[in-house]
């Protein structure tokens, strides 16, 4: 018998493993009784192989990989060597399987897998640096008219695998599928969260082509990490999922044993020809990364591919690998999402010569060369479309490498739209409402275009938990920067007509805390209400006493949110909030965190999505002058930072591991000046959140469960730009505010920040992440938890102004101009109250007016703002001015009223220039 689960550790050390079997004991539940089940697997023989990088091992019945160790850290393993007993049998794949679709041109598709039936291999010739070589046809299966032979390789140090597909019939053979196993130890199953993240890796593709390759770092993100690169004629043209085989489609024969869940996203086939997929499986999915192709061999005629595995000294030398290893890097500043009134640039370095720079769809992106960066070309990009586009960068050799870009709408308007579309399409008022959801903005389906009223996942019907919370979540948050009164009288009434009495407890002992959702399942109590054809009878349909449970306390913050944001608008703002004055929403923002200590304690253990929320409140609280509250606020929070600064790894979860507790984590350890935590919990982020070509993997924090409990669509599979992209942005924005030499943090976070911005459409509607599996490709129809991404980036959104060794002026979320003298930013990030001047270390902050320009003369350190002039309920501008980088000179504006540790700048019918000089 072999298991998955099992806690079982192989250690490889010599050439040979043998003499006994292993052994092991698990408990499962049979009939509510626990019975005790002794697991024996066969000893699994090695051979052992050193290469300048790596200390290998092979099987040495299959010759597929048991070990891959860099030897500057010979005690970590890349892939699963520790589980390779329990994936020794038949249907489990390894790196140096492989996966074919073939046919007679215009025929029917047959597929073969290497790993499903394995036969003996043939043993072939090796020396002359073939490690070791066999012809795997017989695994194959019957009927193959391909030959296959493989061959591991030490080419001058350089670890490659290799395949060699040969046309053994008498017939042309059209090759629309080809894929290679790609497994590495991605496992957390089993694991406590101090052994994944000292054992385990993620991989994120750049789904490129011919410049394609995957990046596989460490849990904890410390180097070494592993790429691993194309060899000629294997282009990453897809990355398609190996699903768990019982739960694949019927006939699909490239699946895994492995279980696939929370603990396990799954391996991945490098996917060279990708056609034979897109007739069948992806023919209804929206359009791949690249164009699916296919090839052709004529009988006799061979095809050789191959990957070659290299190690990074540390996860930031990854693009200096790439050229050190004559690869073509793509830098896209400020990123992949292009809003049509911004400059982009990209910059290009690669051994070969670009021939042209190509459009997809033509005319949506225009590349112009300009003026190189020592040593890189450099491209003007500008987009004139909505959508996603990509650039094909043509290069001598024949070469093709994509880069993957979404246009977008003025992010002043996307915002617009998000705020309309969330308080009318979304915006839900039935007198009749058994459950007291009125006035509500609930869970939207785009699909049938109508808001989702019952879900036996209730909480996204609930207005609680993420699933249900985000949509109104994300109405509140874009208030903070573009408040309109309109949409603001209408989150006034959602607040003390709903929040307050059906999802908040109103009074007594218990008075501001938050229930699990207000919708629930009761179908004595309301007959007839719900759905009949779905399925009520899982965990997930709470009864009403469930749902009024009070104990989860990652529902905290979005009320918090609410109450903030109201505060922040009524205070800076007036005649805007009408029914509560300010100290009103800051004293209920306050009360709803004593609250969520005193009544859900477990779960504050953990680091909360949006849980950084709590510090703006505290000092907000400070600020106001409200010192029992700030003390109060400041002693429970405390408590948590002191917990979590005794742990390796200070953000745990729920889950067996989770990417919503760092942040959080951060900005408490940042606060009370816990730095080494703060600074671990930063190289973890990097861990999992990666700076790749792509728009979809460029700052997006890897999450791959959540369809699972927010979407329309619930499955295993990696998102794109859940809400985590943007929520890990705002402490990578920090770190790099204090340290601004370091540019791949600010890549990596405006990578994040902007990537949630594509989850908003045309109209406005919100989705909670994208489905990056090749057979789908599009939004999930249900806005579920988007809010929870907006808020993270509603209080990062901002514009940098840098100054890169390399690259020159940049600009992040603005467009920059030089003139004598000075250098300017316009901002065009939506928000326009928050710049960063990098080389005076100077973060300027509005919590009312808007930046129209901001100009840095790099002689004197001055910076001059121009502000747009006063319009109805903005009078004043709030000006914050902070020094974020150790030893920089101290900032002050030359005017404006000292105030509550700002300044207020008076504004007028023309715009306003604030100077700042540095002290």
């Amino acid at each position: 018998m072999s298991h998955p689960m099992l806690p079982l550790r192989t250690v490889l050390l010599a050439s040979v493993i043998g003499g006994t079997l292993f052994t092991s004991t698990i408990s499962r539940a049979e009939d509510g009784k626990p019975v005790a089940i002794k697991v024996s697997y066969p000893p699994v023989v090695v051979t052992s192989l050193k290469t300048r990088a790596f200390r290998v091992a092979l099987r040495s019945d299959t010759q597929t990989l048991a070990r891959l160790s860099p030897n500057t850290l010979p005690g970590f393993d890349f892939v699963p060597g520790s589980r390779e007993t329990e994936r020794a049998g038949d249907g489990y794949v390894h790196v140096g399987d492989i996966h074919l679709r073939v046919r007679a041109p215009g025929g029917a598709w047959t597929d073969f897998a290497s790993a499903q039936h394995r036969q003996p291999i043939r043993l072939l010739r090796s020396g002359g640096g073939v490690l070791a070589a066999a012809d795997i046809t017989a695994s194959l299966g019957a009927g193959s008219p391909l030959r296959v032979e493989r061959r591991w390789v030490d080419d001058h140090g350089v670890l490659a695998l290799r395949f060699t597909l040969i046309n053994a019939s008498r017939a042309p053979v059209e090759v629309g599928g080809l894929g290679l196993p790609m497994v590495f130890d991605n496992i957390i199953t089993d694991r406590s969260l101090e052994q994944a993240h000292a054992q385990a890796s993620f991989v994120d593709p750049y789904i490129g082509r011919d410049a394609g390759y995957l990046q596989v770092t460490r849990l904890n993100g410390e180097g070494p990490a592993l790429l691993v690169l194309p060899e000629r004629g294997t282009p990453l043209e897809a990355y398609r999922p190996i699903l768990e085989a019982g739960k694949a489609p019927v006939g699909d024969i490239f699946t895994d044993r492995s279980k696939r869940g929370q603990t396990s996203e799954g391996f991945y086939d490098w996917t060279v020809a990708s056609k034979g997929f897109a007739d069948k499986e992806w023919a209804k999915a929206d359009a791949q990364w690249n164009a699916p192709t296919s090839f052709t061999l004529a009988p006799g005629a061979r095809r050789e591919i191959g990957v070659r595995f290299v190690t990074a000294p540390a996860i930031g030398a990854i693009e200096d690998t790439l050229v050190a290893n004559r690869r073509p890097v793509a830098v896209g500043i400020p990123g992949y999402v292009v809003p049509t009134d911004q400059d982009a640039t990209l910059f290009l370095k690669s051994p070969q010569r670009v021939v042209r720079v190509e459009s997809l769809p033509a005319g949506a992106l225009t590349a112009t060369p300009v003026a190189g960066a020592k040593g890189w070309a450099r491209y003007a990009v500008r987009a004139s479309g909505w959508g996603r586009a990509s650039l094909l960068v043509h290069y001598a050799d024949g070469s093709v490498q994509t880069v993957s870009y979404f246009m977008t709408k003025p992010l002043d308007r996307v915002m617009a739209d998000l705020g309309h579309f969330a308080t009318t399409r979304q915006w839900y008022e039935d007198k009749t409402d058994p459950f007291g959801r009125n006035p509500a903005i609930l869970t939207f389906d785009r699909e049938a275009d109508k808001v989702v009223t019952q879900d036996p996942r209730v909480w996204i019907s609930g207005m609680s938990d993420e699933g249900g919370a985000g949509s109104w979540v994300a109405a509140m948050v874009k208030q903070l920067d573009s408040p309109e009164a309109g949409e603001i009288a209408k989150l006034e009434r959602l607040i003390d007509e709903t929040i307050e009495g059906r999802l908040q407890v109103p009074d007594g002992a218990q008075a501001g805390a938050v229930r699990k959702s207000i919708f629930y399942y009761d179908p004595k109590l309301h007959p007839g209400y719900y759905d009949p054809a779905t399925n009520w009878t899982t965990w997930t349909s709470w009864s009403k006493k469930d749902a009024g449970d009070l104990g989860r306390a990652y529902n905290y913050p979005h009320v918090a949110i609410a109450h903030w944001v109201l505060y922040r608008v009524a205070r800076n703002h007036p005649g805007v909030v009408l029914r509560h004055p300010w100290r009103w929403y800051l004293d209920h923002a306050y009360r709803t965190t004593v609250a969520m200590m005193r009544d859900a304690p477990y779960y504050t253990q953990f680091g909360l999505m949006e849980g950084d929320v709590f510090v703006d409140i505290l000092k907000d609280l400070n600020r106001e002058g409200l010192t029992a509250e700030a003390t109060e606020f400041e002693r429970l929070m405390k408590g948590r930072a002191d917990h979590w600064r005794t742990l390796t790894f200070p953000f745990g979860s729920e889950m067996a591991w989770d990417s919503t507790g760092q942040p959080e984590v951060y900005a408490w350890m940042r606060y009370f000046g816990y730095q080494p935590q703060a600074d671990a919990t930063r190289r973890v982020i990097l861990g999992y959140d990666p700076t790749i070509p792509s728009w979809g993997y460029n700052g997006n924090a890897r999450r791959y469960w959540d369809f699972l409990y927010g979407g329309k669509y619930p499955r295993i599979e990696r998102q794109i730009h859940h809400y985590g992209s943007t929520l890990n942005a705002v402490p990578l924005f920090d770190a790099y505010r204090a340290d601004p030499t370091d540019l791949r943090l600010l890549r990596v976070a405006y990578g994040g920040m902007m990537g949630g911005i594509t989850n908003i459409d045309r109209d406005g509607f919100s989705s909670a992440a994208f489905h990056s599996a090749p057979d789908m490709m599009k939004w999930d129809p249900y806005s579920g938890d988007y809010g929870m991404g907006l808020y993270g980036h509603a209080v990062a959104a901002a514009s940098y102004l840098v100054r890169d060794p390399t690259f020159g002026w940049l600009g992040f979320g603005g467009n920059v101009t030089e003139r004598r003298g000075s250098v300017a930013i316009v901002p065009r990030d939506g928000a326009r109250s928050r710049v960063f001047v990098a080389p005076a270390g100077v973060w300027i902050t509005l919590e009312a007016g808007k930046i129209a320009r901001a100009s840095f003369a790099p002689a004197t350190g001055a910076v001059t703002l121009t502000l747009d002039p006063a319009v109805a309920g903005t009078p004043v501008a709030r000006v914050f001015v902070e020094t974020t980088v150790a030893g920089a000179r101290g900032y002050a504006p030359v005017g404006g009223v000292a105030e509550r540790g700002g300044y207020t700048v008076p504004l007028g019918a023309a715009p306003v220039e604030v100077t700042l000089t540095p002290r």
